[in-house]
This record gives C-alpha cells, sequence and structure tokens, in this order.
C-alpha cells in the first residue's frame, strides 16, 4: 500500500516537474511560476501558489528583520530568520505559542504559511477567540512601516471562516485564491467566494481556497 502511494506521489512530482517552466499564474496582475518540490507534495497542494508569492517577499528583507510564525520557509530554501513554532521541535525554532510570544524587539516583515488555522482549532480546547487574539500579537510586533504577510486556508477551520464572513478578521488587503483543476492550478477570485463556504479536500485534496492577508504596521 505504501510501496503504491509512493510510487503514485514520484509520479506526480515527475509529472510537475516536468512543465513547471511553462506553468504560472497571477495575483494582483502579478505573474508567479507555481513552485514544484517533494517535501509534503508540495508541487500538489497550495504550498505550490502560497511559496512562490511568499518567498518572493521575504527575501527583501534582511534576515533580522523577519519572523516567520510556522516552520515552513526552512523545508525548501535556506533561510536564517527568527522561527515560532508551537510544535515543531528543530534546531533554531522557539517552540512557543504565538499568543504567549513576547520577543523583546519588532519586525519589519512577518510571514505564516498556513499555520494559523490550526490555532484554537486544532488543540485540546478549542477556542473560537484565539485566533482573533493570534492575529492582535502579530499586529503588535510589527515595526513601524512594517508588514505581515499570512496565508490561510479555507473550509479548515470553522471558526476561521466565520470571522472572515463577519468581518471579525480585517486584513488592511486581502486576496483569495481557488484551486480550479486535479493538475494544481489556481486563479484569484473576489472576496464573494466565502459566500459559497469553500470546503477543505472538496472537491480537490487539501486547500481549495486560500486567503493572502496583509497588515501593515
Amino acid at each position: 500500500m505504501l510501496n503504491r502511494l509512493s510510487t503514485k506521489i514520484n509520479k506526480s512530482y515527475k509529472a510537475h516537474q516536468l512543465v513547471q517552466p511553462l506553468r504560472s499564474f497571477r495575483l494582483q496582475n502579478k505573474q508567479y511560476r507555481y513552485f514544484c518540490h517533494r517535501y509534503n507534495t508540495a508541487h500538489a497542494n497550495e504550498r505550490a501558489v502560497e511559496l512562490p508569492i511568499i518567498w518572493s517577499q521575504v527575501q527583501q528583507y534582511p534576515s533580522n528583520q523577519v519572523l516567520e510564525i510556522g516552520n515552513v520557509l526552512s523545508h525548501y530554501f535556506p533561510t536564517s530568520h527568527q522561527v515560532v513554532d508551537k510544535y515543531e521541535v528543530t534546531p533554531g525554532v522557539i517552540n512557543q505559542d504565538i499568543v504567549d510570544f513576547a520577543p523583546q524587539r519588532k519586525f519589519k516583515f512577518i510571514v505564516s504559511i498556513s499555520t494559523l488555522e490550526h490555532v484554537g482549532w486544532d488543540e485540546s480546547v478549542h477556542s473560537k477567540q484565539k485566533i482573533l487574539h493570534a492575529l492582535r500579537k502579530i499586529k503588535s510586533l510589527l515595526a513601524p512601516k512594517g508588514t505581515a504577510l499570512i496565508t490561510l486556508p479555507l473550509g479548515y477551520n470553522q471558526y476561521l471562516d466565520e470571522h472572515l464572513a463577519a468581518n471579525r478578521i480585517c486584513f488592511d488587503t486581502a486576496y483569495f485564491l481557488q484551486r480550479i483543476s486535479a493538475f494544481n492550478s489556481w486563479q484569484q477570485v473576489p472576496k464573494s467566494i466565502l459566500k459559497k463556504h469553500p470546503q477543505y479536500n472538496y472537491p480537490f485534496p487539501n486547500a481549495n481556497v486560500i486567503v493572502i492577508g496583509k497588515y501593515r504596521g
């Protein structure tokens, strides 16, 4: 069973790798190449669009001015910025809940890639408010004129979706991308996609719609 699954994943990766130079998507009239990587089958899920968007921004800042919430980027790129991840025990990663994180300085750029949907949801005690506390903490950690860029999947955390629909989560800017094919093609869609109540793992595996939210310090 595991061998068949591994073979299927390898075939999928090779197919995406073959056409990767030819495939791109657009966000706000900017063109990006789909990201292709074996780790966590990034070629076949939302990582394929999240990573090129986020990494292009991270590279614009000195590493000592960057904070990442959730250890994602280091699995794909050489990184040296500060990372806070409650669960992943890795050298250089601070294992702390973002809500309790209290550094002595602020950051010019804060990034979180499909991580905060677990806050208050995939925990022993569910909390509808904790995601709001986490986002407030992130804003408080921004240096003047700093930027936070956060991606979140819709349909995974019911509380998150409700907060977005009710405008209790108000990013300064928010964009939405929707997966539109089994071969992991994505396109930008309006916020009204929320009214259609996108599901997670349907019709395609993993996220089918993501929000890319931005805060400014």
